[in-house]
């Protein structure tokens, strides 16, 4: 038997939480939220490997709408940020609104009754007039493909599934890629392992984290002067406005920020071989800069070795690498990202006259303002493709999106049309004009291919410019660019 609620929303992260806070605001009560893992957090509940913590300060980092004056560090800790998360549900009573252990496993609208039928694992069936995937992009974890990968003897897991019962404490432990979450994880286990074996296919450029704990001073003229907190958000803000300028609208500038990371590469790595390894042949922005100030210290601890030869395979005792040498280790931590670029649906979501999701996104994702897409009525993405930054604060993007979801549903009650579907040639014509800007980014000029981009070099997660623009764009709900249907 099938519940209906108006309103249904896939995962509990801060898309989710954000878009039912605005819903409740705005009197639409009858809405439920499914989340697969046992808890709430999403990408903060995930990733609680050792040294989780966030690249964007926690100032800028949170609901503009709930601010934090409490934060302990510039940059917040994983668990601080679940706590804040938590703190969300309650204050906003979201709690029975929640259905954890619930995993979507489809999601298919019916066009007759204009109206979706969800579906999960445990076999609940749900409908709703407006469905809402706030499941994000670094959800699923991306798994190498290295022979023998199934082989290994040891423990074995990935960054995001961390598996908090290993002790690995003087072990030899093998980590394998040195991305966002493997620069974080590094320092963190360095000193407590017996041999650290960093296992590296392409070095990141890596600069300075200004973070240091913030003051209880501070943290009392927080909460006493909230325009001073306000006034310290707003600084933040646009601090990292003007990097874009040097991701989209003049690359060239990142040549010039390159040098400066290049210093700090001399200043920290004193070995010149170890330095050699990482340094990066691409231009700085191309991928994912890193912010760590206890990386390089970690590499250069007798314990721990950088390991560039590729891996030609792993075996029962370790990682053989390319050059025949084998590493014998005890456990392997995959830090290999996330499933992001490739933006496939980790459920079966089928439109009109059964139109498959994964099949139109076969060549790349794509939506109108990465939130709406053609042939999928009153469905809306948070965080859909080419929604990503790579400057600044994904709070902001949500809180763009779910205002922009709000008048859509707004304007749609009002209108008591069965459904609304953005129209095909507003939806590839806002696309073509995207990928023409992303064309001129360093993301892809710089020399580079990154997780932004999919199998076939596209960027389909990136907005090609500043937070405002996209805010502006997504200010008005424009209803003339939808198909509506009546009856």
């Amino acid at each position: 038997m099938s519940v209906y609620h108006e309103t249904i929303i896939v995962g509990a992260g801060f898309a989710g939480i954000c878009m039912a806070i605005k819903l409740r605001e705005a009197g639409y009560n009858d809405l439920l939220i499914l989340e697969r893992n046992d808890a709430i957090g999403g990408t903060w509940y995930d990733n609680a490997y050792p040294g989780a913590a966030c690249d964007v300060e926690s100032h800028l980092y949170s609901f503009s709408f709930a601010p934090n004056p409490s934060w302990s560090r510039q940059f917040g800790p994983q668990q601080e940020i679940l706590q804040y998360m938590e703190y969300c549900v309650d204050t906003y009573a979201l709690r029975s609104s929640i259905q954890l252990q619930s995993e979507v496993v489809s999601a298919t609208f019916d066009k007759e009754a204009g109206l979706w039928h969800i579906n999960t694992g445990a076999g609940q069936v749900y409908t709703a007039r407006f469905f809402i995937s706030c499941s994000g992009g670094l959800s699923d974890p991306a798994y190498p493909s290295i022979p023998g990968l199934d082989t290994f003897s040891g423990k074995m897991f990935h960054s995001s599934r961390w598996d908090h019962t290993y002790d690995y404490a003087g072990k030899r432990l093998a980590v394998i890629g040195t991305g966002a979450s493997a620069i974080q994880i590094i320092p963190a286990v360095a000193d407590q392992v017996g041999r650290l074996d960093v296992f590296q296919r392409t070095p990141a450029w890596v600069i300075p984290k200004p973070d240091k704990p913030i003051s209880a001073f501070r943290r009392r003229m927080y909460e006493q002067f909230g325009f001073m907190r306000a006034l310290y958000r707003w600084r933040l803000y646009w601090q990292h406005e003007l990097m874009a300028i040097g991701f989209v609208v003049h690359p060239s500038v990142m040549r010039l920020f390159g040098r400066v990371a290049t210093r700090y590469i001399h200043r920290a790595v004193k070995d010149p071989v170890l330095r050699k390894k990482l340094t990066p042949s691409y231009v700085i922005g191309c991928k994912r800069i890193l912010l760590s100030n206890d990386y390089y210290r970690a590499l250069q601890k007798p314990n721990v070795s950088v390991i560039t030869d590729g891996i030609a395979e792993v075996n029962a005792g370790g990682v053989r690498t390319a050059d025949g040498a084998q590493h014998d280790v005890d456990a392997i931590v995959l830090a290999t990202g996330f499933q992001a670029a490739e933006n496939v649906t980790r459920f079966a979501v089928k439109g009109l006259d059964g139109l498959d999701l994964n099949e139109v996104w076969r060549e790349g994702a794509e939506a109108y303002l990465g939130t709406t897409v053609s042939g999928f009525p009153d469905m809306f993405l948070i965080v859909g493709p080419n929604t990503g930054l790579g400057h600044s604060s994904m709070i902001l993007m949500i809180e763009a999106q779910v205002a922009y979801i709000m008048q859509a549903i707004t304007h749609a009650k009002k209108r008591s049309a069965r459904y609304m579907d953005i129209k095909v040639d507003v939806q590839r014509r806002f696309n073509q004009k995207l990928q023409q800007e992303l064309a001129q980014s360093v993301w892809q000029s710089g020399g580079c291919h990154s997780w932004y981009q999919n199998k076939n070099g596209k960027n389909v997660t990136l907005w090609p410019g500043f937070t405002f623009t996209f805010m502006k764009k997504t200010k008005h709900f424009e209803p003339d660019k939808y198909d509506w249907v009546q009856g």
